[in-house]
């Protein structure tokens, strides 16, 4: 896995997203491409959603404008639509090569609405796809830790940190990314998830 992204490249890949979403206004594909980057690198989640929007208006059969949208709702802890736009998702297209990632994102919506069970079927399939797809092993983590299935978690831990055996929580904080911008109520049920299968906190 890669390092922390740098902040001049942060600020670099924000500067040209504005520019392609400005330039690409009647492109649905660059207006869901960019929503992401907004909400990722730059917790800009209105404009993001405004530009997901005007994807969605340009093409309502686009999957991945759904799957965006559902993303960028379940950080502002909304999990409710975010439920509603990513199943919309995998039925546009249930064959879609980015099948484990709405998945995983669909697992995480329902961790954050309390429907761990739900998640942890979802991170499931998601993981049927991909084994070592490490959102879907992370919310898998969180989910059966706040079930009660602290063997569990610990077994999906353990895998988790094989991908980066360095992994704490502080770590997992400074890395950014959505998580940066996720609303409070995420960041908490995330880090207690992890706490409580046993992830350090330095």
């Amino acid at each position: 896995m890669g390092g922390p992204v740098s902040d001049e490249d942060v600020a670099e890949s924000v500067r040209l997203t504005r520019f392609a979403i400005g330039a690409g206004k009647d492109d649905p594909d660059a207006l869901w491409m960019g929503a992401f980057v907004l909400t990722v690198f730059a917790g800009e989640h209105a404009a993001a959603e405004s530009a997901i929007d005007r994807a969605i208006t340009l093409n309502p059969n686009s999957a991945h404008a759904w799957h965006s949208r559902g993303f960028v709702l379940v950080f502002l802890n909304q999990p409710g639509p975010a439920i509603e736009a990513l199943e919309r998702a995998m039925r546009l297209s249930p064959l879609d090569p980015l099948g484990p990632a709405f998945k995983s994102v669909l697992a995480f919506a329902h961790s954050s609405a309390g429907r761990h069970e739900e998640a942890v079927e979802w991170a499931d399939r998601a993981l049927h796809e991909q084994p070592r797809f490490d959102p879907a092993m992370s919310v898998k983590v969180v989910s059966c830790a706040h079930l009660g299935r602290i063997d569990e978690a610990r077994e999906w831990l353990g895998r988790r940190l094989e991908l980066q055996p360095k992994l704490t929580i502080a770590e997992w904080r400074a890395r950014g990314g959505a998580v940066k911008f996720a609303s409070p109520e995420i960041l908490a049920l995330i880090e207690d998830g992890l706490r409580l299968a046993g992830l350090p906190e330095e």
